[in-house]
């Protein structure tokens, strides 16, 4: 990482020695390392406002920290940090997500919790990318999402490192859940019927209140429009 827990830490405990403007000025151009780090893991850039909320953490962490709690400085300011920048994010994330992307983006908040709990510090991005079998370019696409229309998101770049056995890769996830986005309530219920209960058309005709033929017609045309997607 840009900045290493060992440099905040001497830093802290100057500024604490001196309570000195120019200490305070240097453990806040430190932090701001951290500041950047968290917002690149969380927003997949340097969004101004996740900046802001970031840097507001980190003052926070200054504010409240308490050395006799033995949890080292650097530690509690990754946490102070997080926090705020996972409160804007709650705010603002107002666009649609497939469920494989909110998947994902839990999936890389427990991961960075794991992370600090254990070492102090936050892990870098391809750890990140290498821990949870997805490309690097892919997370950062992925925590894109939510703060910008899907429409801004390369979802092509969203792709695993690796396939493992038994399990869907995420590009073929999120390739799905598009094409089923694609579909109207009854066509999707008519697919969950056939393929995911292994129902027959007329189990399903009955469940629906259909005959088998106009079962049949709804599959016909469910799988033409996902058959789209999947050219695409």
């Amino acid at each position: 990482m840009a900045v290493r827990q060992e440099d905040l830490e001497n830093t802290y405990q100057s500024y604490r020695q001196s309570a000195a403007q120019e200490d305070l000025l240097n453990l806040v151009q430190a932090g701001e390392r951290l500041v950047r780090h968290f917002t690149r893991i969380y927003t997949g850039g340097l969004a101004e406002d996740a900046l802001q909320s970031g840097r507001e953490g980190l003052l926070k962490a200054i504010r409240r920290f308490d050395p006799d709690k033995q949890v080292a400085f650097a530690t509690y300011a990754s946490h102070c940090i997080m926090g705020e920048i996972r409160h804007y994010l709650r705010k603002e994330a107002s666009y649609y997500r497939p469920g494989s992307i909110k998947d994902l983006q839990n999936r890389v908040d427990r991961y960075v919790e794991q992370v600090i709990k254990e070492r102090g510090e936050p892990p870098e991005l391809e750890e990140i990318a290498e821990a949870l079998n997805v490309k690097v370019e892919g997370v950062v696409q992925a925590m894109r999402a939510g703060l910008v229309s899907l429409d801004e998101v390369d979802i092509k770049k969203i792709q695993s490192l690796r396939y493992e056995s038994f399990k869907l890769p995420i590009e073929d996830k999120l390739l799905l859940q598009q094409a089923l986005a694609r579909l109207t309530d009854l066509q999707r219920k008519v697919i969950y019927y056939l393929f995911f209960l292994d129902l027959t058309q007329t189990q399903t005709g009955k469940k629906l209140g259909l005959s088998q033929r106009a079962v049949s017609r709804v599959l016909h045309k469910s799988l033409q429009k996902m058959a789209e997607v999947f050219k695409l």
